[in-house]
């Protein structure tokens, strides 16, 4: 667990954030143990910023990658994944273990699942 903290760390650095300063940096671990990271990149029509979670998901999609064991996600605050990344989390990843990372080192680790408790999937249309 320790080296996906680091990278999620590591790679907050690298974030584009010139409106919010608001730094995220991600890391989700694949399920053969490879490490993909990612940060917030804002831009001026702030419709179009993405959020570190989901350049790090969708940066593994890109490389091949579809099954992921884990996820840690480093702020200054150890703040959660809004909304958005909430649900593409669950999408490409299901109920798996959500590392929140402060600045001073301090973790919580949730399940996706508490995040998202009535997550929006094809099993949503098959419940009456």
């Amino acid at each position: 667990m320790k080296t996906i903290i680091r990278a999620a760390q590591e790679v907050k650095k690298n974030a584009y954030v010139p409106y919010s300063h608001y730094k995220v940096g991600a890391a989700v671990e694949t399920e053969d143990g490879h490490i993909v990271v990612g940060c917030n990149v804002e831009s001026s029509s702030f419709g179009l910023t993405v959020c570190g979670e989901r350049v790090a998901l969708t940066s593994a999609i890109a490389q091949g990658y579809k099954s992921f064991t884990s996820i840690a996600i480093a702020t200054d605050d150890g703040a959660s994944p809004c909304g958005a990344c909430r649900q593409v989390i669950w999408d490409l990843c299901g109920d798996i273990p959500i590392i929140l990372i402060d600045k001073k080192g301090g973790v919580t680790t949730l399940q996706s699942r508490e995040l998202l408790p009535h997550p929006f999937d094809d099993s949503s249309f098959h419940n009456n």
